[in-house]
């Protein structure tokens, strides 16, 4: 460890942990310092597997890192964060950012007040087919957008759900399909599109002994006039890879498990801008190394979740740290998404009558 190395404490050694392990050990400028679990037996394994202190408090971790990345169920991300952020430590907090909009709020606050570096895990964003995505709606090379579709029709065992108390629930889940699994995608759909306005949903516990919902189908209407759907399931065996379509008047780009499936745009009407007739090649597939597979995508395995993308989210939030600037995908920019899931749940418990996003923040 260098003087500069950020050190970094990794708290809850569940399902994603290992992913945040190796992004911290790989990260350049970051070591890591720490290991926390509320199970004793477990903080002790996972500490003496990777050689540094171990602890059961949160509060007794603090004093020996620089920055915390948590990993607990996704209902304690803001409490924690929120203790991390006001004893001056910088936090980066697995998706979603919490699981009320009052609890990621106050985490923004914190964070923004006591003025560190914080993030939360979206790392679809650094995708290069999405990245390009984006940058085609954005600049005007599809033309007038007209609709963009999200699919998230993954699979998960009733032994998934029963392995955690927490998992299914709505106090520490926050909800299913959507929260806990379709967040990425939420918030792929929404980031491209340019933010989503109002929706119409209907979700249903159709496969599982939970509490939340594994189906939903949601009719969205973008800030830009457009409209399209997003699909979430944990009961689609086998389980299918999650997949975005975008359609502007003059081209379309579908992305499956962050590869290109189709990439086409009308050289004769589009708008191409600046960016000239390159614009019509297909971009390099992905930065996605475990392949389009749903084997590789945590379609049917929670365990399989694109850990080089993490490791391009960890190494980014430490640079944040060391440039002093914000990281790529800021907690306040992780309120987005929780908002439109949020809406589509309340949709649903209005009978699917239409809720404007915006009343999320109520």
């Amino acid at each position: 460890m260098s003087q500069q190395d950020i050190r970094v404490g990794v708290v809850g050694c569940g399902a994603i942990f290992n992913n945040h392990v190796t992004g911290v050990k790989q990260a350049n400028g970051a070591v890591l310092a720490a290991i926390c679990d509320e199970v004793p037996a477990r903080a002790e394994a996972k500490g003496n597997e990777q050689g540094v202190p171990y602890f059961t408090s949160f509060e007794e971790m603090l004093p020996h890192v620089d920055a915390v990345n948590i990993c607990v169920p996704s209902g304690l991300h803001a409490k924690l964060g929120i203790i991390a952020a006001q004893a001056g430590k910088h936090v980066l907090v697995e998706k979603p950012v919490d699981i009320t909009y009052k609890a990621a709020k106050a985490l923004v606050d914190a964070c923004e007040s006591a003025g560190v570096k914080h993030a939360c895990i979206s790392q679809h964003r650094f995708a290069s087919a999405i990245q390009k995505a984006k940058e085609m709606v954005e600049t005007g090379a599809l033309g007038t957008m007209v609709q963009g579709d999200a699919y998230i029709k993954w699979y998960r065992t009733q032994a998934y759900y029963d392995s955690g108390d927490w998992r299914g629930t709505w106090e520490l889940d926050g909800g299913g399909c959507l929260m806990n699994q379709g967040v990425h995608y939420v918030d792929m759909i929404q980031w491209v599109m340019g933010g989503v306005k109002a929706v119409r949903a209907i979700t249903r516990t159709m496969a599982h002994n939970i509490e939340v919902e594994d189906v939903a189908c949601s009719l969205i209407e973008y800030n830009n006039g457009a409209i399209g759907v997003i699909q979430g399931s944990t009961s689609a065996f086998p389980g299918l890879s999650e997949r975005f379509d975008v359609h502007g008047k003059h081209g379309s780009i579908i992305i499956e498990g962050d590869k290109v499936k189709l990439w086409e745009i009308d050289p004769e009407a589009a708008d191409l801008g600046p960016y000239g007739r390159g614009v019509l090649e297909q971009p390099t597939p992905s930065v996605h190394v475990l392949g389009g597979e749903k084997e590789g995508t945590g379609a049917a395995d929670p365990s399989a979740i694109w850990g080089e993308q993490h490791n391009m989210q960890i190494q980014d939030f430490v640079s944040a740290i060391h440039e002093d600037r914000d990281a790529f995908v800021t907690t306040r920019t992780a309120l987005e998404p929780l908002k439109v899931i949020l809406a589509i749940y309340e949709s649903s418990r209005r009978g699917g009558e239409r809720v404007e996003v915006a009343e999320m923040e109520a």
